[in-house]
């Protein structure tokens, strides 16, 4: 399938916190939310001084609040209806040629689309906690919708995390293809909580 062909491989995953299984959103999360972006806007620009991009840029993306699927005992912050996350953003060629940036393994939160996010609050801003943090959600399923730049099915986004391997007990794989009671249910069942 030509769709992954370019999004397997789209970067490593360095997650800044564990975001695998149900257990670890809770353990590290302080909100699991359903959420839609509904406007972006450029920051952080870095001038490159030399070769074919003039500068990058990442998006300040708005995201309004669907449902709070759960929610930490004590979270370190409180979540508003509206809440603003910084996401890959742009590489910009001398030519005026604008490339999509991408997130390692993950979806870039473009405007269109619905998302489940393990959210927790790091440094005065929302961050979602690694790669499994950030399930596509169009269409209220779990695995459909735009991940690593590219639209899937939930089927493409499987074989682009690769659920066939023995050793994913990911709660992506657990909830593929299913709805917000699916992620609710697996989140009930986690026996781990915020340290």
């Amino acid at each position: 399938r030509e769709s992954l062909r370019t999004v397997v491989g789209c970067g490593a995953p360095d997650d800044p916190f564990p975001s695998q299984t149900a257990a670890d959103w809770k353990a590290g999360a302080d909100h699991v939310v359903v959420a839609l972006p509904t406007a972006e806007r450029e920051t952080n620009r870095q001038e490159v001084a030399m070769g074919a991009v003039s500068h990058t840029v990442d998006r300040a993306v708005t995201l309004r609040q669907e449902k709070v699927l759960w929610s930490a005992a004590t979270p370190r912050h409180e979540l508003g209806s509206e809440f603003d996350m910084t996401a890959p953003g742009w590489s910009v060629y001398r030519n005026g040629k604008r490339v999509k940036s991408t997130a390692p393994e993950a979806p870039r939160l473009e405007i269109g689309h619905m998302y489940v996010l393990a959210l927790r609050w790091k440094a005065d801003q929302w961050v979602v906690l690694g790669e499994g943090a950030a399930v596509p959600f169009d269409d209220r399923v779990a695995g459909r919708g735009e991940w690593c730049g590219k639209v899937l099915s939930e089927d493409d986004f499987a074989k682009g995390e690769r659920f066939s391997q023995r050793d994913d007990h990911s709660l992506e794989e657990s909830v593929q293809g299913q709805g917000e009671a699916a992620i609710s249910r697996e989140l009930a069942k986690a026996g781990s909580k915020r340290p």
